[in-house]
């Protein structure tokens, strides 16, 4: 399997629209090979069509989306975990493998290792329906990563999880992003989140998918629960809210 440093991304003049109203507005962004980047914005401003995009499971109506590599490799992470209840843990994980021809010999153990790093282990031989929620999300994520992706999406992934297990996961991302180098872009609606995990945050705005914050996050990693609670952590967070805020406030 290949292994690179993760995809860099450079979107020039994206504009998508449905039914004659504008998503994604001439939007302009760049992505470095190795960089996690938060998306946040309102609902209907675009996060989730501009993964699509960056997926190639839509297309733009206008402007341009080149990759640092024409074969990148990318994994995509939604908020339904979507394993087949009729597959243990293990063979969940390993799929994406199975569905490459990579032999059963080969793949298992990648598989448990992957359990393994997400703390998952001892569950190879369960069916998703013995899971909870949390473990759920962890088996998604391991079978994500199987492939070893150049670029990662993750779409609101931990929405529907409790703070507990949404911050253990938090945890689990980041240390599965700092060991399989690669690059992460991750829409959440927890500004929070969005600060504690990503190198650089972008705000789209409402009704139009414009960026009206662009924000780096020179927190070094990896970042802990005691992060959350420092004052430099603090001090991004309330930069990110204000101008968050600030936009909503002007919408209203």
């Amino acid at each position: 399997m290949k292994h690179r440093q993760g995809a860099g991304l450079k979107l020039r003049g994206i504009h998508r629209q449905f039914e004659g109203r504008p998503v994604i507005n001439h939007l302009d962004l760049d992505v470095a090979p190795g960089e996690f980047l938060a998306i946040i914005g309102p609902s209907g401003c675009g996060k989730s069509t501009l993964l699509r995009l960056l997926a190639h499971l839509d297309q733009a109506d206008q402007g341009t989306l080149d990759r640092s590599e024409a074969d990148l490799d990318v994994a995509f992470v939604f908020q339904d975990p979507c394993l087949m209840p009729w597959r243990s843990v293990i063979d969940n994980v390993a799929l994406p493998l199975e569905l490459q021809g990579v032999p059963r010999h080969h793949r298992i153990p990648a598989a448990e290792a992957l359990l393994r790093t997400v703390g998952l282990g001892d569950a190879q031989g369960k069916f998703p329906q013995q899971l909870s929620g949390g473990m759920k999300m962890r088996v998604s994520l391991a079978r994500a990563l199987i492939t070893r992706p150049d670029l990662l999406l993750l779409d609101e992934p931990f929405a529907a999880l409790d703070d507990i297990t949404r911050h253990h996961l938090d945890d689990h991302l980041q240390s599965l992003w700092l060991s399989h180098p690669m690059t992460v872009v991750f829409v959440t609606h927890s500004l929070s989140e969005a600060v504690y995990l990503a190198d650089r945050v972008i705000v789209l705005s409402a009704g139009g998918g414009n960026i009206t914050l662009d924000y780096k996050v020179p927190l070094p990693h990896p970042r802990t629960a005691a992060s959350r609670l420092s004052t430099p952590f603090i001090d991004h967070l309330r930069t990110v809210s204000e101008a968050f805020e600030g936009h909503s406030r002007t919408l209203a």
